[in-house]
């Protein structure tokens, strides 16, 4: 592992991993889910493919580059049990899935599915594509915790079975695999089998799946589209990710956006899929140093213990400090059996349910926390409101130990106490046992 300029064997995680990250001392990070945190010897080795384009960008741009993509595409692939025709690389998950939703030929009556906890982007995109050509329509399937895995699918079958349906149409249902917000672990496999049954197109959100889901196989899963970001929990350079297109679907995703100089118009092309690997690999100049640390993010994993070690890991961190910040907040988990739970935990913390969720509290809550007047420390966390009440998502990572969710109980429950006194609330209004 020399090349990572790291030797001999890694430390236990918890806190002796946080020498491997570029963290300032005062920073406590329970927010790794939403931007990712890029380790040491990645950088190190990004730097060091940055020094090598640079050296001679000609000779890097026409000649190395695309050996190390086609390099890169087959480590990836073989994590996540795709074929390798099937992956290409992207900048992140929001442009691997505007790409895909964008290349649909929208027609009237068309309809694509989406979630109240659909990520807001992909909600805005949705938006986007009704207020354009063809106007297809969009139909909101709605998840509330508590519920549980099974409820999800049968509901899910019900609402694709209540869509109005005629010849011709085009029905696209865009699911996560794990939800922004909550974050929470959804049954796609099993929703993917349900749009088969149905005949609707799958589009998987896998924005926080690498890196943090167990056991990935899209050969067994089969979805008709899957993107997934790198740089949140698999480690590499901010930001980048991959995007599978089934073979059978490649027909449909005809250009790279932007579109390649290898773009093969559909009357010209002798099978399907042409040119579809190639477009990804040159459509304009760009860094492609963030995707090619995939390769190094992958050699660091290894080096940590492999996938089993680190979720495991991760894992029950986040439900011993889920539980430890209920019981602190005398509150709950917002998944009491844990189906639901990879590495990220939502706990409900103590605002009250007549404080509605807008800009201004999310504001408030984020400046007192990362850039706090009355303490060094800082803290993250995603805070979010859902089923009528507020909520803390924490992500758990190598470096994470039970202390770091105590400062962050500690300052949530600070934080709330001065959200309420600046909103002129009563600390107990709209507080039931019932919230408990």
């Amino acid at each position: 592992m020399t090349q990572l300029d790291f030797s001999g064997d890694p430390p236990p995680f918890g806190h002796p991993m946080l020498k491997y990250f570029a963290f300032d001392p005062n920073y406590v990070n329970l927010n790794h889910g939403s931007y990712g945190s890029l380790p040491l010897p990645v950088l190190a080795a990004c730097n060091k493919l940055t020094l090598q384009v640079e050296s001679n960008p000609d000779l890097f741009v026409r000649v190395k580059q695309t050996e190390l993509i086609t390099k890169c595409r087959a480590q990836i692939s073989k994590f996540v049990g795709a074929n390798m025709n099937e992956i290409v690389l992207v900048r992140n998950a929001s442009h691997g899935l505007n790409t895909i939703m964008r290349s649909f030929e929208w027609n009237a009556g068309d309809v694509i599915v989406t979630c109240n906890t659909t990520y807001d982007a992909m909600q805005g995109l949705a938006r986007f594509l009704h207020d354009g050509p063809g106007h297809p329509e969009v139909s909101q399937f709605v998840i509330q915790w508590p519920t549980s895995h099974a409820a999800i699918i049968a509901r899910y079958r019900a609402h694709l079975e209540s869509i109005p349906r005629h010849a011709g149409q085009k029905i696209v249902a865009i699911i996560d695999s794990i939800t922004s917000v909550p974050g929470a672990l959804m049954p796609w496999q099993k929703l993917v089998q349900v749009c088969k049954e149905a005949g609707v197109y799958s589009v998987i959100d896998g924005a926080h799946s690498i890196g943090q889901e167990m056991n990935i196989d899209l050969s067994k899963a089969d979805p008709d589209f899957w993107v997934s970001n790198c740089h949140k929990w698999l480690f590499a350079q901010r930001g980048c990710a991959i995007m599978f297109v089934a073979e059978r679907n490649q027909g449909i995703v005809k250009s790279s956006f932007p579109t390649s100089k290898l773009y093969v118009s559909p009357q010209d092309r002798t099978f399907p899929g042409e040119s579809f690997i190639e477009q990804y690999n040159w459509n304009g100049t760009i860094n492609f140093v963030p995707p090619l640390s995939i390769t190094a993010a992958l050699e660091f994993r290894e080096w940590l213990g492999g996938e089993t070690m680190i979720n495991a890991y991760c894992h029950d961190m986040a439900v011993r400090g889920g539980a430890y910040l209920a019981s602190f907040f005398g509150t709950r988990v917002m998944d009491h059996t844990g189906e639901f739970t990879c590495n990220m935990v939502n706990v409900q913390i103590p605002l009250p349910s007549d404080v509605l969720p807008s800009d201004e509290i999310n504001d408030i809550f984020y400046h007192k926390m990362l850039a706090p007047t009355n303490r060094k420390t800082k803290v993250s966390a995603g805070i979010f409101h859902h089923n009528g009440a507020w909520w803390t998502r924490c992500s758990a990572q190598i470096w994470t130990e039970l202390s770091d969710f105590a400062l962050l109980g500690s300052v949530l429950k600070e934080v709330c106490a001065e959200v309420v006194h600046e909103l002129g609330l009563n600390q107990n209004a709209g507080w039931s046992n019932e919230d408990r």
